[in-house]
């Protein structure tokens, strides 16, 4: 049996810049930390011929075409599979649609245990790489790059996202005791709500290509907040940062509609009198997690689990996508 584990992340800038409908003209950055939350894929050879599927469904097919999950199918016709006999089984800390990135991370996960399973080895950019291929490529999904180079990787990275379509990796120059005081800092509260990022997504990436003039607008705004909390984390300015979480938030709503709702702005106002420096919905929107950058967690901690609201603690992931197993 192979195990492979990938992180999930959070996005701490840029959101937005890493969709090709961007960066093709503009370049796109972007900063991410990869979380102790992961996505499994196991693969095991079973007694039978045919492949065998365990996801939130399940699946037992004959041939590569009649496999329903998309990502699955268009992996496995990567393999090259003649005689498929061969099961696969993915589990999550945390379900999808949470804002987190799962798509990613269960795609660069799959990939490496596919890979180690024909006894191959595969690198991080090239990993991410060959997500991005299966996801926007073939299946033509309107996401970005950062979820499954960030997946890839591990750490806390930021991303230049190239004209030409190649994607620069390098870790935050930040010191040992600003990770911890941002693991510290930094909490996760699940909104209830859940969402396809694809659907957030798809006005972003449609407004565009038309080169909408607001939406443009604001993902140069995005990007110029991302370089600057790049700063600010390398200066160990925790302070600051959640001040340009705030700002982005505030930016980053009036981008779509579907960005947000009356609760979950109900919500942030009653982190923010609470203790919150500034925050943010993680990921594309309209659900998922509400991430806020604190001066006083306890206060905070208080005031959001008397409105029901639960707390996922987490701390960084530094080993990206690897084999546990195999």
């Amino acid at each position: 049996m192979i195990i492979a584990r990938s992180p999930l992340r959070i996005t701490l800038g840029g959101g937005g810049t890493d969709m090709p409908s961007y960066y093709h003209d503009y370049d796109g950055f972007s900063i991410a930390g990869a979380i102790d939350k992961y996505v499994y894929v196991t693969i095991m050879r079973p007694f039978t011929p045919g492949i065998y599927l365990k996801y939130s469904q399940l699946e037992h097919v004959e041939q590569v075409d009649q496999v329903q999950h998309k990502i699955i199918r268009e992996a496995l016709y990567m393999q090259n599979l003649r005689t498929p006999q061969i099961e696969i089984t993915s589990l999550a800390d945390i379900p999808s649609g949470t804002g987190l990135g799962s798509s990613g991370s269960f795609t660069t996960a799959l990939l490496k245990a596919l890979y180690a399973h024909r006894c191959k080895m595969i690198m991080p950019h090239e990993l991410a790489e060959l997500a991005c291929h299966i996801e926007i490529d073939r299946l033509s999904e309107p996401i970005g790059k950062q979820d499954q180079y960030i997946a890839a990787y591990g750490g806390l990275q930021y991303f230049t996202f190239h004209k030409a379509g190649t994607v620069s990796a390098e870790p935050l120059n930040i010191s040992m005791q600003t990770v911890f005081d941002l693991e510290d800092k930094l909490l996760l509260f699940f909104t209830g709500f859940s969402r396809s990022a694809g659907s957030v997504l798809k006005d972003q990436y449609l407004r565009t290509m038309q080169h909408d003039d607001e939406m443009l607008n604001s993902l140069h705004y995005v990007k110029k907040l991302a370089y600057q909390s790049k700063e600010a984390l390398e200066a160990g300015d925790l302070t600051k940062f959640g001040q340009l979480m705030h700002e982005h938030w505030e930016h980053k709503r009036k981008r779509s509609h579907n960005m947000s709702n009356s609760q979950i702005d109900e919500w942030y106002k009653l982190a923010i009198a609470n203790g919150a420096v500034g925050g943010k919905l993680v990921g594309a929107g309209g659900g998922g997690f509400l991430m806020f950058l604190v001066d006083d967690g306890v206060k905070l901690r208080h005031t959001m689990n008397n409105i029901g609201l639960e707390e996922v603690r987490f701390r960084f992931d530094f080993h990206g996508t690897k084999i546990l197993i195999g």
